[in-house]
């Protein structure tokens, strides 16, 4: 397939960038910065990218199959570039008529288990009321995808681990796993991976952990 990462220099971006390539993918990298990006490849064509055109964006799209998105705030301070850089995206993908787009957001955005134990549940809120405008940020680039015309999907991790893929995780299409707390940002990239031809999870939300 012909795949396009933004957000390629962040850990999860990174991680779909090379498992992709492992798989045989032809991949496009969008970054603003190409200094700052260390993957290499035969099949890898890095693009130099202004998310705040969109535009621009369009050639690092065109023809192809599905576009991956690792962006998002990577401090509380950052919250609300998710919403408006996604929304870049999804103007480019819409002129070049590009309809599959999965996008990396969080589990606090989706519905809590109905059986979740009471402990997960306390920490649950006491993590969203710190990261609120995060996740804030999150929910509105949600309804931005309910709104585009795009096949998307969002996926929501638990808190995120720098260890190497196992490909061993659980995935709930429209919820998320009981009691599952962590998940390595590798096995985040594998998940959305896995998920780019898969109709059960268009148009939805995919909880993955641990």
């Amino acid at each position: 397939m012909k795949l396009t990462v933004f957000g390629a220099t962040g850990g999860i971006g990174q991680e779909i960038v090379r498992q992709a390539l492992a798989a045989g993918h032809e991949v496009t990298a969008v970054v603003r910065d190409p200094a700052r990006f260390t993957v290499t490849g035969e099949r890898l064509e890095v693009f130099r990218g202004d998310l705040a055109d969109p535009g621009s964006l369009r050639p690092a799209v065109a023809g192809r199959d599905a576009v991956l998105s690792g962006l998002g705030a990577r401090k509380r301070a950052d919250a609300g570039i998710t919403t408006e850089l996604t929304r870049s995206v999804l103007k480019a993908m819409e002129a070049e008529g590009v309809r599959r787009l999965l996008v990396v957001s969080a589990m606090p955005v989706g519905p809590e288990p109905a059986d979740s134990p009471l402990a997960d549940r306390v920490m649950g809120k006491l993590v969203s009321a710190i990261l609120k405008p995060v996740y804030v940020d999150l929910t509105a680039m949600e309804a931005e995808l309910a709104r585009s015309a795009t096949d998307w999907t969002s996926v929501r991790p638990p808190r995120l681990q720098d260890k190497p893929v196992t490909g061993s995780y659980r995935t709930v299409v429209g919820g998320f796993p009981r009691s599952g707390r962590f998940i390595g940002r590798a096995d985040v990239a594998h998940a959305m991976l896995a998920m780019v031809d898969d109709p059960g999870t268009v148009k939805q939300g995919v909880g993955v952990a641990y």
